[in-house]
């Protein structure tokens, strides 16, 4: 999926059309109603953790005793955190469109990678990085893979160099190459930053070197691939997805009476019914995903069923992202969350987002529990 296809959200307080986000008990707001505008200007400003992951901690990161690499990337990233203060730590100085004097790049990889599985807490540990790490906000950057291609198409590649460059740690969280232009975009990218002295760290649920394995075969994305690489330290996480270890099995789908219900009586619930919000999200550029959901306090779908396409399903891939971002509970009818994707889909080249996305709605069900039992 290249850049044009999937993109970033945006923070809170972008336009929005239709209904404002604040929406009373009563009148359940239609996300088809939304189709926000998000400035190119505020995307810098706005790669930051995600709401949930604002209070993430290393100390409050619960490593499984029975899989020792997990406490062991604990203790590798925060050494790494360590190392990288220094005195621009200290100011607070805005560097996100001029370059300034940084040290020289150390020799080796300049930054970690942190591979595992769904669910292991790779994100919760890049997000604890990022605050661990002793500098301003505005000379760290957080933000997905699809974030950082849609800020080169919104600023240009060498404005985005100029920008980063500033920055002393650039996190990528669901680091994804699905596309070979995005994969020299960002070789690219990366390779200038490692200059410039810029400190990286990645997550995503494959080595480095096996990145886009059985999708391109093509020698020149292969070697992209390989340079890639070398720009990381990979960092195994091992264990079993954290959403689902110990907890109940997700909810059922509801009748539309009672998704209807929850939807008119929980104070800044929408209400839509599914097959009109996938089509509504192929007229809605995936980098306003996130706003459309400024100010949703749940989500209620009726008449849930399998997506009809591969480009109706990467779609519903970004809007769950954008959801768990938040922790946007979500109650619906019809379909189970682990039948919207079809067996081919599951076993094809984009079978992570697919299961990512199941594995995401299935926890923001759970919270949407609580409401329909209220």
């Amino acid at each position: 999926m290249s850049s044009s296809t999937a993109a970033p959200s945006s923070a809170p307080g972008s336009a929005a059309t239709g209904p404002t986000a604040g929406q009373a008990a009563g009148r359940p707001v239609a996300l088809t109603s939304r189709a926000p505008h998000v400035p190119a200007d505020r995307l810098v400003a706005e790669m930051v953790p995600p709401p949930r992951f604002d209070s993430v901690r290393f100390d409050n990161y619960l490593p499984d005793p029975n899989q020792p690499s997990q406490a062991e990337a604990v203790k590798t990233l925060a050494a790494f955190a360590a190392g990288l203060g220094g005195e621009a730590a200290a100011t607070g100085r805005k560097r996100w469109f001029r370059r300034e004097t940084k040290p020289a790049a150390p020799a080796g990889p300049r930054g970690v990678y942190l591979d595992g599985g769904y669910g292991v807490g790779k994100t919760h540990l890049l997000a604890s990085l990022w605050h661990a790490t002793a500098a301003a906000p505005e000379q760290k950057a957080f933000g997905t893979f699809v974030e950082l291609t849609n800020l080169v198409g919104a600023l240009g590649f060498q404005q985005t160099v100029r920008t980063l460059s500033g920055h002393r740690l650039l996190c990528i969280d669901e680091f994804e190459l699905d596309d070979p232009g995005d994969t020299v975009l960002v070789s690219s990218l990366l390779s200038k930053l490692v200059e410039a002295g810029v400190a990286l760290a990645a997550t995503s649920n494959t080595l480095p070197g096996k990145l886009g394995e059985g999708r391109f075969a093509a020698a020149d994305f292969l070697r992209e691939i390989q340079g890639l690489s070398a720009h990381f330290r990979p960092l195994r996480i091992d264990g079993e997805d954290y959403r689902h270890r110990g907890l109940p099995q997700a909810p059922a789908p509801y009748d539309d009476e009672t998704v209807e219900r929850v939807a008119h009586t929980a104070e800044g619930a929408s209400l839509d019914a599914f097959p009109a919000l996938l089509e509504h999200l192929s007229k809605v550029h995936p980098s306003r995903y996130g706003a459309m959901s400024d100010g949703i306090k749940a989500v209620c779908l009726t008449g849930v069923e399998p997506v009809p396409d591969q480009s109706t399903a990467l779609r519903l891939v970004v809007l769950a992202d954008r959801l768990y971002d938040r922790e946007v509970p979500v109650l619906a009818s019809g379909r189970p969350f682990d039948e919207l994707f079809s067996e081919e889909m599951l076993n094809g080249g984009y079978r992570k987002k697919y299961f990512r996305a199941i594995s995401r709605l299935t926890a923001l069900a759970r919270d949407g529990k609580a409401l329909a039992e209220a």
